[in-house]
């Protein structure tokens, strides 16, 4: 992988890479099995599950979950964690990947929601934009795909995943830390 840092330039700008030590308090931290834990661990006051109703566009639904986070962050960097399959976009191919997830590479990227809404055009869930990871400097939520889940997970502030259960955009459905993460009407592949 790249140390260049042009390599890491986009929008006119070089941006910072992160390493294992920006996400060491994730790795490591979450369970086996099917509980929201197995992508979020259990740190956070409160959880939910999200994806788009039906009738609404990725990229509406990913608008309202970042205008929702925005809201309930203080102005701050967050970091943008793009998972590689090789079918995907992760941002900056050349850049060095950090592992979660029982091995799973990642590129993250310290950036904003701006960015998060921006930097590429689809993922394994569909035609949104948003990171399969993402979570601001202060670790006050974050927000989980994994790559074989056809929703996303978030924990953080109950505050926070009220406003995003109140917004008929988002989609989202309250579960505790032991709950099975698959929200109704959804099939495991």
């Amino acid at each position: 992988m790249s140390t260049d840092p042009r390599d890491f330039v986009r929008d006119g700008r070089v941006w910072r890479i992160g390493t294992a030590n920006d996400v060491a308090w994730l790795a490591g931290c979450t369970t086996q099995g099917v509980s929201i834990t197995a992508a979020i661990p259990p740190v956070f006051d409160a959880y939910a599950t999200f994806y788009p109703p039906d009738g609404v566009s990725f990229v509406d639904h990913e608008l309202a979950v970042v205008d929702e986070l925005a809201a309930y962050t203080p102005d701050q960097p967050w970091w943008l964690g793009y998972l590689f399959t090789g079918a995907h976009d992760v941002v900056f191919p050349r850049a060095p990947r950090v592992s979660l997830y029982g091995d799973w590479s990642y590129v993250l990227v310290e950036a904003g929601p701006e960015q998060a809404l921006t930097w590429r055009s689809r993922h394994s869930r569909g035609d949104g934009p948003l990171p399969d990871l993402f979570f601001p400097a202060d670790r006050s939520w974050l927000v989980s795909a994994l790559w074989d889940d056809t929703w996303t997970d978030i924990g953080g502030s109950a505050a926070l995943v009220g406003a995003l259960h109140r917004n008929p955009l988002v989609n989202a459905r309250r579960v505790g830390p032991d709950d099975d993460a698959l929200p109704p009407g959804l099939t495991r592949e």
